[in-house]
């Protein structure tokens, strides 16, 4: 198969690039870089000089008047949509850019799939309480939402028109709805990620600030399951519309991610309290339609993927020792 992967630099884009190609499959990857890195893309690189073809990068936004050209031309079977802006403070500093990239940037994306003919769109959500799943079965029935910024508003928007497209032209749409996702290649100075923020801070000897709602529950899904999901939803071979919630279905409260990952750096965490960070909106995700409709379940447990995030973190940010010279010699 072909894809088309937006926000491929990105935290999740370049991951879900990397089991795309190792599953044999052909990826075009679309980034504007303004948050996205190209080191990202360094294993996609590396697969695409073995196997000539299979990768290829567009340094490209959804917003620009050549998007559907790129679209056209690249023909893929589906498109996955994770470009994003996706820090809800800013959003509300500066709503009208959260809204051309978040609400704007995704017309583009579904018009430009309509217009090149693509069978199916697969949308990266937000995970709201009471996520409306569209009523997939009598244990996800809707409810009402409370986004409560511009960034929850405008992604919530974003999957609106990818169901209005689906409804209209007949096109497959499928929305991830995704709570705390976290891993390797999450960055640990961004807007989320509260596990590579914490991890860091821990590594470089930095003072850790713990917002008060942190002490509410959340729910962690590792970087791997998400990327399942991706590739279940993108293949799955009954044709679909709806949303689906992609989560542990565990409700974990910050103060037990903190004891895990003092256990895994062998270090006693004792944070900063700062104050409630109102934007934030905390929950627990249900996910049976997934597991039924798409045949996904997570598959990695707290403990192990803050293992294997705090490796990637120990590579990326502790400095390399300094060579030992030789007395005497």
């Amino acid at each position: 198969m072909r894809f088309l992967v937006t926000g491929a630099a990105g935290f999740i884009g370049s991951n879900l690039i990397d089991g795309l190609l190792v599953d044999g499959h052909q990826v075009i990857g679309v980034d504007n870089l303004s948050t996205g890195v190209l080191a990202n893309l360094s294993q996609a690189f590396r697969s695409n000089a073995l196997w000539p073809g299979r990768f290829t990068f567009l340094h490209n936004d959804i917003q620009a008047p050549d998007f559907l050209g790129i679209v056209v031309g690249c023909n893929p079977d589906v498109v996955i949509h994770l470009a994003a802006h996706v820090d809800p403070q800013t959003s509300i500093e500066d709503p009208y850019f959260d809204a051309r990239s978040n609400v704007l940037g995704t017309l583009n994306v579904c018009e430009a799939s309509r217009r090149a003919g693509i069978r199916r769109m697969v949308y990266a959500g937000v995970h709201l309480p009471n996520h409306d799943t569209v009523a997939h079965g009598p244990d996800d029935v809707p409810r009402t939402l409370n986004p409560l910024s511009p960034y929850l508003v405008a992604k919530l928007a974003g999957e609106m028109y990818m169901r209005a497209y689906a409804e209209m032209y007949g096109l497959e749409s499928i929305c991830l709805a995704l709570p705390s996702v976290y891993g390797p290649r999450q960055n640990p100075h961004g807007p989320g990620g509260v596990i590579a923020r914490f991890g860091a801070s821990i590594l470089t000897g930095q003072p850790m600030t713990v917002d008060r709602n942190y002490f509410i529950t959340d729910d962690f899904v590792y970087i791997d399951d998400v990327v399942e999901a991706f590739v279940r939803a993108a293949k799955v071979t009954v044709a679909t519309t709806g949303s689906y919630v992609i989560g542990t279905g565990k409700h974990t409260a910050v103060t037990d991610v903190l004891a895990v990952m003092s256990a895994a750096l062998d270090v006693l965490v004792q944070p900063d309290l700062a104050s409630v960070r109102e934007t934030e909106t905390l929950c627990s995700a249900g996910v049976t339609a997934a597991g039924r409709e798409l045949g996904w379940k997570p598959k990695f447990g707290l403990p192990e993927g803050i293992r294997r995030t705090v490796l990637w973190l120990r590579t990326t940010l502790e400095p390399e020792p300094e060579p030992t010279a030789l007395i005497g010699a």
